[in-house]
């Protein structure tokens, strides 16, 4: 080991200098510049030593602390600085580092001495030397050294360590890497380290070469194809075929910046090739090119990024509308369900891709597991079931919003035709895509939210059955490989929110039904109804008059009357044309300046509107004999009606009249069964049903009727009929009849109940197992009912007859029924 000694700093960006080899170097920093004067006006050395970080003004920290004893050998000054040419003469190692000067360093050093075998002799050494050399050579040859310049620079080092550190100072390495190689004081480990990144570099260069062999091979077909092309376009430039020939053009570009799948590729080129050698004047040429023009405009790999935030989506759907509580949580419930999974199956995509990164050969089946989780995660295709007007599709609207998808409706109403749905096969003429493929065109994106309306009025005819064609598209498991009879290629659906809507669940078809998920809208109450007219309808309304709000004032009292004595619905679509009907007949007061400001009242109503047009049924004035007051339910809402029963003497028969259903008069034939086999216990007189024939009528013989739920009511009024009891009026009822007198659940109770309440009547007889419906109902209506529920006649019969009280034993069991039912609401 030698005297320790001092030297000025010469810090290197990017290269290390080893001893032995001459290295030209530009200094142009104040503080290498100060150093290289220092050491010219002394012993013309420096401390040549690599920076860890490039660092303008480099401190002892970022430099290393093994460096190259260099000498001066040439320096020639430059604007800027001075060029050296410094020549290594050994490794020596910084103890310290001190501030010299204005901006120079000084290095206090200790030399540093390589280590050679103790054997140079060694034949394993001779081999290593011997083997370093020949690769060495092989390198430079391969990146295009001259073989006498390069057998000049070989031969010219015969001290094999010192050849090692010639080849590392020639390599395209790290400069940490390098630095390694300079601390590595062992001539044997240095040469082997230099052997193997000389094999490295030889590896990537060939790998190198190989790869612009392949890039030049397609490169000579392509400049071979551009040859072609261009003597193609002379050539139809002088048959005039050039503008046609650049839509072909047009039409492959596009094509190959879609995003296909292999097949579909395939089968799309194979078009476009028919197309080149078609002639333009050809009627296929045109058949091929809106083809070709249909697959290129489609949204195949186009789509819009979910933004599921469940505060906002609730806020739009409050904004957007008014009541629907039962189906607006079923729709957030829809939503969160969706954002669970998607953010669910994002981070197992997320792991399965850190998993793959750190696991080369990881396992396959894990990396499936996030597609099968997307998949699952498309969720249930929604149905809206509800009578027209009540927001189904304003619903959907929502929907696409508050998720910010594209949205886009096709009606399916009258669809008599399957190629309504699939679309017409290109060998017809005129054919087109089915209108699935025509909305997602439309859409322009490939997660629509897709809405089906009116699904229930497809029909059927020779032609095939659209809800079957319906069927794979509204399946999860097959709409990702939808084929259209036009494209004839697979089209994927499995991204799309399908949303259904239906006015009568009861005409879909069973198979279509099962693969949706049912949400039931009802029609809305009256004060519902108010509060949408306020808010929504009558703001529009008058915007679409061109009236301003100080211009037309309506009061509570007037919106009423309108909607009880002019619209008759359980939507608000003929409230909203009424409402603007009235605007437009102030809005042609004001435009006449006979009034500048109308505030609308009841009297005003029937002066603008006329007379009512609808007369709905109200609770009877007073009790009567054999007239009972019952409910039902259309799409259009509910309401009251009478059914009268009368007595008289005949034969003993049964006369049912008012366009009654089967299962009505049935309902009325089980009546009239049970009241004579129980003629005891409902205390009537045996001879009141003996050769008297009874007579039962449902008024509005005009429109027909049918279903269970008035079974009670019919009985009732016969019992009335032939005890001579009067029927409460007050009083509505409804619920199936069986054989043995048991009240079965029946459907529509909310709608039925407020249609009863919209006439007056507050108190009701309804089946026990209906008690979960009532909570249907508004809290708000709700509060000011008495309902009663029942099991079976008797207790219908109690409750709705006024008259004596009847026989200890009927009695008792009109306590057992009432303690078996449960109290009133």
């Amino acid at each position: 080991m030698g005297e320790r000694f001092s030297l000025p700093v010469l810090p290197l960006r990017d290269t290390v200098v080893y001893p032995g080899v001459a290295v030209p170097i530009s200094a142009g920093r104040a503080g290498t510049v100060e150093a290289v004067q220092e050491a010219l006006e002394g012993d013309r050395r420096l401390f040549a030593v690599a920076q860890r970080e490039n660092q303008d003004e480099p401190s002892p920290e970022v430099l290393y602390t093994v460096g190259t004893v260099v000498r001066i050998i040439q320096t020639h000054r430059v604007r800027g600085g001075i060029q050296l040419l410094v020549q290594g003469e050994g490794r020596a190692q910084a103890l310290t580092y001190v501030e010299s000067g204005e901006a120079m360093l000084q290095a206090n050093l200790l030399p540093m001495d390589r280590q050679s075998p103790a054997d140079e002799e060694d034949p394993a050494f001779r081999a290593l030397d011997q083997e370093l050399r020949e690769r060495a050579a092989e390198l430079g040859t391969r990146r295009g050294v001259p073989s006498e310049a390069l057998n000049q620079l070989i031969q010219g080092v015969d001290d094999p360590g010192a050849f090692a550190d010639l080849v590392a100072f020639y390599l395209e390495l790290a400069t940490s890497e390098k630095q390694e190689l300079l601390e590595t004081l062992g001539d044997e480990a240095r040469m082997r380290a230099a052997l193997v990144a000389v094999e490295r570099e030889l590896v990537r260069i060939e790998a190198q070469e190989d790869i612009q062999a392949k890039v030049q091979e397609e490169l000579g077909e392509r400049q071979r194809e551009m040859l072609l092309r261009e003597q193609l376009k002379q050539i139809q430039k002088e048959l005039g075929e050039e503008e046609d020939r650049d839509d072909v053009e047009e039409l492959r570009e596009r094509i190959e910046e879609l995003e296909l799948a292999d097949s579909a590729r395939s089968e799309v080129e194979r078009e476009l090739k028919r197309l080149e050698r078609t002639s333009p004047q050809s009627a296929e040429y045109q058949v091929i090119r809106t083809f070709l023009e249909w697959v290129t405009e489609l949204p195949w790999n186009v789509r819009t990024e979910d933004k599921i935030e469940l505060n906002r989506a609730e806020e739009i759907l409050e904004e957007d509308h008014y009541g629907l509580e039962d189906v607006k949580d079923r729709i957030l419930e829809f939503l969160a369900v969706r954002k669970l999974q998607m953010d669910r199956a994002e981070a197992e995509a997320a792991e399965a891709e850190d998993e793959d990164a750190s696991e080369d050969d990881g396992d396959q089946e894990g990396a499936k597991a996030p597609d099968e989780d997307k998949i699952s995660g498309r969720g249930p295709i929604l149905l809206f079931v509800g009578p027209p007007g009540v927001g189904k599709t304003s619903i959907a609207k929502s929907i696409a919003r508050s998720v910010g998808r594209e949205y886009v409706r096709i009606s399916l109403g009258g669809a008599r035709d399957e190629a309504d749905i699939r679309g017409h096969r290109r060998t017809y003429v005129g054919a087109m895509p089915g209108r699935i493929i025509q909305g997602m065109k439309e859409a322009k994106s490939k997660n629509p939210v897709f809405l089906l309306d009116e699904v229930d009025k497809l029909g059927v005819s020779f032609q095939g059955d659209p809800s079957s064609a319906l069927l794979e598209v509204l399946d999860p498991a097959q709409n990702s490989t939808f084929i259209d009879h036009y494209l004839g290629i697979p089209f994927d659906l499995s991204e799309v929110l399908f949303i259904a809507t239906a006015n009568y669940v009861d005409r879909i078809p069973a198979p279509l039904l099962d693969r949706m998920e049912l949400v039931d809208f009802r029609g809305y109450t009256e004060k519902e109804k108010l509060e949408i007219a306020q808010r929504y309808l009558l703001p529009r309304r008058l915007k679409e008059a061109g009236l301003r709000e100080e211009e037309l004032s309506v009061d509570e009292e007037a919106l009423y009357q309108v909607i009880q004595k002019y619209t008759r619905e359980a939507g608000v679509r003929q409230l909203e044309r009424q409402l603007g009907k009235l605007a437009r007949k102030i809005a042609r007061k004001v435009a006449a300046n006979e009034v500048e400001h109308v505030e609308v009242t009841p009297q005003v109503v029937k002066e603008l509107l006329g007379r009512p047009r609808v007369h709905p049924e109200q609770m009877a004035p007073e009790d009567a004999v054999g007239v009972a007051t019952g409910m039902f339910y259309t799409p259009m809402g509910g309401d009251i009606m009478f059914v009268e029963a009368s007595v008289m003497p005949g034969e003993g028969g049964l006369v049912l009249t008012g366009q009654l259903g089967d299962v009505m008069k049935e309902s009325g034939r089980a009546a009239l069964s049970y009241a004579k086999s129980h003629y005891d216990t409902l205390g009537i007189d045996q001879q009141a049903l003996r050769e008297k024939e009874i007579h039962i009528h449902v008024p509005a013989g005009a429109i027909p009727k049918d279903g269970p739920s008035a079974g009670i009511t019919m009985a009732t009024a016969l019992i009335s009929a032939v005890s001579g009891k009067k029927v409460r009026s007050d009083l509505a009822m409804t619920g199936e009849l069986t054989l043995t007198g048991r009240v079965l659940p029946i459907g529509g109770v909310k709608e039925k109940v407020l249609g009863g309440v919209r006439a007056g009547i507050r108190e009701f007889i309804l089946p026990s197992e209906n008690e979960a419906d009532l909570e249907d109902l508004p809290e708000a209506v709700r509060e000011t009912l008495t309902i009663h529920l029942v099991e079976d006649l008797h207790r219908v019969v109690e409750l709705a007859l006024r008259g004596p009280k009847r026989r200890a034993s009927t009695k008792r069991k009109a306590k057992k029924s009432t303690r078996q039912a449960s109290a009133s609401t």
